[in-house]
């Protein structure tokens, strides 16, 4: 039900943006987040986003960098991100569920990985 794509290879203080299509939402998704986990370390939380008013939550490593949005009419949910770091290098995963939190089990659809390296 999630599809993840945009991710890339980027130098750092570049941009990408990634795109979560949420093909058939289910009536119990209420939020989406993004996720990543870079190796050897754990998941990490990055935004969300509620599909009724747009309210966001963001972690403080995202903060002023990344923007989280979506389109209700077109089931998507985009993250951009600015000003990018090696640091910020991970797999990225969307995920829907109940509402908007920070923690990964609350959400219970997750699209799959999308690659984004910054190099130096």
């Amino acid at each position: 039900q999630l599809q993840a794509s945009g991710g890339g290879l980027v130098q750092a203080g570049g941009s990408l943006r990634l795109s979560c299509a949420a093909s058939g939402r289910a009536y119990s998704m209420y939020g989406m987040a993004w996720f990543r986990q870079a190796p050897g370390k754990e998941r990490e939380f990055v935004a969300a986003i509620r599909w009724i008013g747009g309210r966001t939550l963001y972690a403080d490593a995202a903060k002023g960098r990344f923007t989280i949005s979506r389109d209700n009419a077109k089931d998507m949910v985009w993250l951009q991100m600015t000003s990018l770091k090696p640091e910020d290098t991970a797999v990225y995963r969307c995920a829907g569920g109940g509402g908007m939190y920070s923690s990964p089990d609350r959400y219970d659809y997750w699209g799959q990985g999308t690659q984004v390296t910054v190099s130096s």
